[in-house]
């Protein structure tokens, strides 16, 4: 397959020297309506940011695990250029079904919006990203606009969305609950193909290796990537890691993540 549409990425080493300086507000419940004792532990986020952070970039980073597992994390390698760093929780199957999960992320991205100038971040640069299930929770958050507009945000107000090997079509999980395999796709409204459109914040999607990644994975993204296209979406970039597995593909990708916002934000 030719790879003329790729963005070709070199790769940087970030050491933890990069989270010098930061403080963290952690366990922070993010849903003032928390239904139970069981949401009231998981949905909960951990803020990192510099005392001197002022009108910063802002990640919001989901943690992967398949919608089953996982726990919240804020990813030293994002802690660059002054930018604040939400690592977020939040409910799995089967305790709750997939769109409540898709739901505690919209929650998660609302409180950002609503809190996050009292930790020197911008809400006008918040950019959500994810590995694996937390790119899957991206993926619908920024392109279904009715899961932020229950919170009465936009979702076209985010400065960008960035998917580290998220699905794109039907999670397994939920075609796993169907009686389907892994293996056997589906794109329904619970997909976020389904809500592909021209006027989405800028995406960066990220793949590991198409003969490493997950059950075609890659194909899967670089479909989504052409679907982004074909609708006409301006800002749409498909990054394929060469050597990288579905599970270490963050290691290479958080750099190009730091580089796509930094372009974005015009700092050098």
């Amino acid at each position: 397959m030719k790879r003329d549409f790729l963005l070709l990425c070199s790769l940087l080493v970030v050491g933890a020297s990069q989270a010098s300086g930061y403080r963290f507000d952690r366990d922070i419940l993010y849903r003032a309506d928390a239904p139970d004792a069981y949401a009231q532990r998981m949905c909960r986020l951990d803020v990192g940011w510099l005392p001197e952070a002022k009108d910063a970039p802002v990640v919001v980073w989901f943690h992967g695990g398949g919608l089953t597992g996982g726990r919240r994390d804020v990813p030293q390698e994002l802690m660059q250029k002054g930018f604040v760093v939400v690592g977020v929780g939040y409910r799995l199957i089967p305790h709750v079904a997939t769109l409540d999960i898709v739901d505690d992320a919209a929650a998660a991205v609302a409180w950002v919006f609503d809190h996050i100038a009292d930790y020197g971040g911008s809400p006008s640069k918040i950019y959500i990203a994810g590995h694996s299930a937390g790119g899957y929770l991206v993926n619908m958050v920024g392109l279904d606009r009715s899961r932020l507009a229950r919170y009465g945000k936009d979702a076209d107000a985010l400065a960008g969305i960035i998917p580290f090997s998220g699905h794109a079509i039907t999670h397994f999980a939920t075609r796993e609950a169907l009686g389907m395999t892994a293996l056997q796709p589906l794109v329904d409204d619970t997909a976020p193909l389904f809500y592909v459109r021209p006027d989405c914040a800028p995406v960066l999607i990220l793949s590991g290796d198409r003969e490493l990644e997950m059950n075609g994975r890659y194909e899967e993204t670089a479909y989504f990537w052409r679907m982004l296209r074909v609708v006409g979406h301006k800002d749409v970039t498909l990054c394929e890691f060469d050597g990288y597995d579905h599970g270490n593909m963050p290691a290479a990708g958080y750099s190009v993540a730091v580089r796509f916002i930094c372009r974005h934000e015009g700092i050098r």
